[in-house]
């Protein structure tokens, strides 16, 4: 995940901002917060620029901050913006646990408050369509169905003639999606009928360097892995670095659908991914805070698992 910030007029503005200015708002225009983890994640940028896009579009302000991976950053940041009374709060949490007490504020400060990209609440515990009391609505994928697409795509895959030894490239502790998206890899492997072993697990933290040392790391330990479900692409990509070094034939999934990523699967360096669009999960959690009456509490979208040959369904959007 991550976020190159974009924002319009009376908005702060990023230097990797991509969004072309907007005009001015008129007095009286309603203004929207968006708390992201991290603008240096691409996959947040992303969500960012659809936000900023949909609140231009509805003559509304958008005032986009980021948390810099900083859990406490991130919980002085939402207490600015309701102490400057916005007309709306989207959340994309840190940590899911933590964020219900952030939830809780904006609830006794009267601002509406929605999720982007992760739930609120327990992951272990919670369904991701059940929406945390208090939020006005949930504009995720659903991580764990997520993760069984790349299942059921490395179950394809695999070899034949024996149990198969397949490595998870986690992202980083206290995010639901690490759980959830291996939760539904495991599920999707087991409703295919899969033979395989889990021969290791280690976290990426999300980056291309982390997923890079990681299966450096798995493969110096377990050479004849067959397989690495990494639980998101700019790990793949490094990871895929790694491979080629060691001269490994082990097959590469990754989840996110990031241009770089639709790129190496067209070159061959990557065999799949699952498709998401954060461009769409920002508008989507605008238009839940801006339109609370139209459309469910959880809104999603199809994520569809892509290899070389079905790869142009999906559009990079980050």
């Amino acid at each position: 995940m991550a976020v190159a910030l974009c924002s319009l007029a009376g908005v702060r503005q990023a230097a990797r901002a991509d969004v072309a200015p907007m005009p001015a708002l008129k007095p009286g225009a309603p203004r929207y917060g968006l708390s992201t983890v991290g603008l240096s994640y691409p996959f947040a940028a992303a969500i960012a620029k659809g936000f900023a896009e949909a609140a231009a579009a509805a003559g509304a302000g958008a005032i986009i901050l980021d948390a810099k991976g900083d859990v406490q950053k991130q919980t002085n940041d939402v207490d600015d913006l309701i102490a400057q009374k916005v007309d709306g709060i989207a959340l994309m949490p840190l940590d899911s646990v933590v964020a219900e007490g952030i939830v809780a504020r904006a609830g006794r400060g009267h601002v509406p408050i929605a999720a982007v990209a992760a739930l609120v609440g327990d992951p272990a515990k919670r369904r991701v369509e059940d929406v945390y009391p208090g939020l006005v609505a949930l504009a995720s994928q659903d991580e764990v169905t997520a993760g069984r697409a790349a299942g059921t795509l490395a179950a394809t895959m695999l070899p034949a003639d024996r149990p198969a030894r397949i490595a998870v490239i986690e992202g980083a502790s206290g995010f639901p999606e690490v759980e959830q998206r291996a939760r539904g890899f495991r599920e999707g492997l087991a409703a295919a009928g899969a033979r395989y072993r889990i021969v290791a697990s280690q976290p990426g933290n999300w980056t291309a360097e982390g997923g890079e040392r990681a299966c450096q790391n798995i493969l110096a330990a377990q050479p004849g892995t067959d397989l690495f479900y990494n639980e998101a692409d700019d790990m793949v990509i490094g990871c895929a670095r790694a491979v080629r070094a060691a001269g490994s034939r082990a097959r590469l999934i990754g989840t996110g659908g990031s241009k770089l990523a639709i790129a190496s699967i067209k070159a061959g360096a990557v065999d799949g991914t699952v498709c998401f669009k954060p461009e769409a999960l920002g508008a989507q959690v605008f238009a839940a805070l801006h339109r609370p009456g139209e459309g469910a509490r959880f809104r999603t979208y199809p994520m569809p698992a892509v290899t070389r040959a079905t790869v142009d369904r999906c559009v990079g959007q980050w």
